[in-house]
Protein backbone atom coordinates (compact mmCIF):
# COMPACT_ATOMS: atom_id res chain seq x y z
CA UNK A 1 0.00 0.00 0.00
CA UNK A 2 2.86 2.70 0.82
CA UNK A 3 4.10 2.21 -2.68
CA UNK A 4 0.62 3.17 -3.74
CA UNK A 5 1.13 6.76 -1.31
CA UNK A 6 4.40 7.58 -2.99
CA UNK A 7 2.94 7.56 -6.19
CA UNK A 8 0.53 10.02 -5.11
CA UNK A 9 3.24 12.14 -2.96
CA UNK A 10 5.30 11.41 -6.45
CA UNK A 11 2.27 12.89 -8.84
CA UNK A 12 1.36 15.77 -6.17
CA UNK A 13 5.25 16.99 -6.62
CA UNK A 14 4.95 16.48 -10.16
CA UNK A 15 1.70 18.66 -10.87
CA UNK A 16 3.24 21.25 -7.73
CA UNK A 17 7.05 21.17 -9.66
CA UNK A 18 4.64 22.43 -12.84
CA UNK A 19 2.76 24.57 -11.23
CA UNK A 20 5.87 26.43 -9.88
CA UNK A 21 7.47 26.67 -13.72
CA UNK A 22 4.66 28.22 -14.79
CA UNK A 23 4.63 31.01 -12.27
CA UNK A 24 8.03 31.41 -13.14
CA UNK A 25 7.40 32.20 -16.66
CA UNK A 26 4.77 34.19 -15.96
CA UNK A 27 6.65 36.38 -13.42
CA UNK A 28 9.32 36.60 -16.09
CA UNK A 29 7.23 38.00 -18.40
CA UNK A 30 6.00 40.76 -16.22
CA UNK A 31 8.96 43.99 -16.89
CA UNK A 32 10.68 45.14 -13.87
CA UNK A 33 12.63 48.18 -15.52
CA UNK A 34 15.47 46.02 -16.67
CA UNK A 35 15.33 45.27 -20.39
CA UNK A 36 14.76 41.49 -21.02
CA UNK A 37 14.53 39.32 -24.47
CA UNK A 38 11.79 37.22 -22.30
CA UNK A 39 9.69 40.73 -22.26
CA UNK A 40 8.78 39.36 -26.11
CA UNK A 41 7.80 35.98 -25.72
CA UNK A 42 4.45 35.71 -26.68
CA UNK A 43 5.09 38.21 -29.37
CA UNK A 44 3.83 36.14 -32.78
CA UNK A 45 4.71 37.72 -36.09
CA UNK A 46 2.94 36.80 -39.74
CA UNK A 47 5.45 34.87 -41.49
CA UNK A 48 4.74 33.96 -44.99
CA UNK A 49 1.00 33.71 -44.17
CA UNK A 50 1.49 31.73 -40.39
CA UNK A 51 1.72 33.51 -37.42
CA UNK A 52 4.97 32.31 -35.82
CA UNK A 53 6.85 33.54 -32.44
CA UNK A 54 8.90 36.22 -32.67
CA UNK A 55 11.53 34.39 -31.76
CA UNK A 56 11.50 31.52 -34.36
CA UNK A 57 12.42 34.49 -37.00
CA UNK A 58 14.97 36.82 -35.10
CA UNK A 59 17.42 36.99 -32.84
CA UNK A 60 16.31 39.15 -29.64
CA UNK A 61 19.30 40.86 -27.35
CA UNK A 62 19.58 43.38 -25.02
CA UNK A 63 22.06 45.76 -25.33
CA UNK A 64 22.01 47.94 -22.11
CA UNK A 65 19.57 48.21 -18.96
CA UNK A 66 16.86 50.08 -21.31
CA UNK A 67 17.07 48.49 -24.64
CA UNK A 68 16.19 45.47 -26.69
CA UNK A 69 17.11 44.77 -30.38
CA UNK A 70 15.55 42.47 -32.58
CA UNK A 71 17.59 41.17 -35.27
CA UNK A 72 15.33 39.77 -37.93
CA UNK A 73 16.60 36.65 -40.16
CA UNK A 74 15.48 38.51 -43.36
CA UNK A 75 15.28 42.02 -43.41
CA UNK A 76 12.15 41.43 -45.13
CA UNK A 77 10.34 40.95 -42.07
CA UNK A 78 10.85 44.46 -40.74
CA UNK A 79 7.55 45.39 -41.13
CA UNK A 80 6.01 42.55 -39.92
CA UNK A 81 8.18 42.54 -36.57
CA UNK A 82 7.07 45.73 -35.93
CA UNK A 83 3.31 44.85 -36.41
CA UNK A 84 3.44 42.30 -34.13
CA UNK A 85 5.07 44.30 -31.02
CA UNK A 86 2.92 47.08 -31.79
CA UNK A 87 -0.32 44.30 -31.79
CA UNK A 88 1.24 42.42 -28.81
CA UNK A 89 -0.36 45.78 -26.73
CA UNK A 90 3.01 45.47 -24.21
CA UNK A 91 3.34 48.94 -24.50
CA UNK A 92 6.28 49.12 -26.47
CA UNK A 93 6.89 51.59 -29.24
CA UNK A 94 9.35 49.84 -31.17
CA UNK A 95 12.01 51.61 -34.07
CA UNK A 96 13.10 49.96 -37.12
CA UNK A 97 16.90 51.51 -38.20
CA UNK A 98 16.25 49.39 -41.42
CA UNK A 99 18.55 46.90 -40.20
CA UNK A 100 17.56 45.83 -36.80
CA UNK A 101 14.35 47.13 -34.57
CA UNK A 102 14.67 48.84 -31.26
CA UNK A 103 12.47 48.74 -28.51
CA UNK A 104 14.07 51.48 -25.89
CA UNK A 105 12.20 50.25 -22.39
CA UNK A 106 10.98 53.42 -19.98
CA UNK A 107 11.71 53.84 -16.96
CA UNK A 108 8.73 52.56 -14.82
CA UNK A 109 6.33 55.41 -12.69
CA UNK A 110 5.63 54.33 -9.29
CA UNK A 111 2.03 53.85 -10.35
CA UNK A 112 2.92 51.58 -13.21
CA UNK A 113 5.11 49.57 -10.45
CA UNK A 114 2.13 49.25 -8.13
CA UNK A 115 0.08 47.70 -11.05
CA UNK A 116 3.67 45.14 -11.80
CA UNK A 117 3.10 44.38 -8.42
CA UNK A 118 -0.56 43.64 -8.36
CA UNK A 119 -0.17 41.62 -11.64
CA UNK A 120 2.76 39.50 -10.00
CA UNK A 121 0.37 39.13 -6.87
CA UNK A 122 -2.65 37.71 -9.15
CA UNK A 123 -0.22 35.14 -10.40
CA UNK A 124 0.29 34.24 -7.24
CA UNK A 125 -3.22 33.90 -6.53
CA UNK A 126 -3.33 31.35 -9.80
CA UNK A 127 -0.36 29.05 -8.76
CA UNK A 128 -2.58 28.69 -4.93
CA UNK A 129 -5.44 27.91 -6.80
CA UNK A 130 -3.15 25.23 -9.04
CA UNK A 131 -1.78 24.00 -5.58
CA UNK A 132 -5.02 23.74 -3.69
CA UNK A 133 -6.35 21.77 -7.01
CA UNK A 134 -3.24 19.45 -6.35
CA UNK A 135 -3.67 18.79 -3.05
CA UNK A 136 -7.71 18.21 -3.50
CA UNK A 137 -6.62 15.60 -6.70
CA UNK A 138 -4.40 13.66 -3.88
CA UNK A 139 -6.47 13.66 -1.03
CA UNK A 140 -9.00 11.96 -3.72
CA UNK A 141 -6.42 9.63 -4.46
CA UNK A 142 -5.61 8.63 -0.76
CA UNK A 143 -9.57 8.51 -0.08
CA UNK A 144 -9.84 6.36 -3.03
CA UNK A 145 -6.98 3.79 -1.30
CA UNK A 146 -8.98 3.79 1.93
CA UNK A 147 -11.69 2.67 0.30
CA UNK A 148 -9.56 -0.34 -0.73
CA UNK A 149 -8.25 -0.90 2.06
CA UNK A 150 -5.62 1.31 3.65
CA UNK A 151 -5.66 1.76 7.27
CA UNK A 152 -7.29 5.03 9.53
CA UNK A 153 -3.24 5.91 10.56
CA UNK A 154 -1.80 5.87 7.38
CA UNK A 155 -4.64 7.93 5.88
CA UNK A 156 -3.99 10.30 8.92
CA UNK A 157 0.11 10.05 7.93
CA UNK A 158 -0.61 10.50 3.91
CA UNK A 159 -3.15 13.41 4.29
CA UNK A 160 -0.46 15.24 6.59
CA UNK A 161 2.31 14.37 3.87
CA UNK A 162 0.00 16.44 1.38
CA UNK A 163 -0.56 19.35 3.68
CA UNK A 164 3.05 19.15 4.28
CA UNK A 165 4.08 19.01 0.57
CA UNK A 166 1.41 21.60 -0.49
CA UNK A 167 2.75 23.97 2.70
CA UNK A 168 6.33 23.77 0.90
CA UNK A 169 5.70 25.03 -2.55
CA UNK A 170 3.43 27.38 -1.16
CA UNK A 171 6.58 28.54 0.61
CA UNK A 172 8.23 28.30 -3.07
CA UNK A 173 5.62 30.36 -4.47
CA UNK A 174 5.66 32.97 -1.90
CA UNK A 175 9.96 33.14 -2.31
CA UNK A 176 9.48 33.83 -5.96
CA UNK A 177 6.69 36.73 -5.61
CA UNK A 178 8.87 38.66 -3.17
CA UNK A 179 11.98 38.24 -5.27
CA UNK A 180 9.77 39.93 -8.30
CA UNK A 181 7.65 41.93 -6.13
CA UNK A 182 11.66 43.63 -4.51
CA UNK A 183 12.38 43.91 -8.70
CA UNK A 184 9.68 45.70 -9.31
CA UNK A 185 9.79 48.03 -6.81
CA UNK A 186 13.69 48.79 -7.26
CA UNK A 187 14.09 51.86 -9.06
Amino acid sequence: MSEELNMVFDDLKTSNDKTIKHLEVALSKIRAGKASPEMLQGVMVEYYGTPTPLQQVANINTIDARTITVQPWEKGLLAEIMKGIINSNLGFAPQDNGEVVLINIPPLTEERRRELVKMAKAEMEQAKIGFRNNRKDALSMVKQLKEEGLSEDMVKDAEEEIQKITNAYYKKAEDLLSIKEKDIMTI
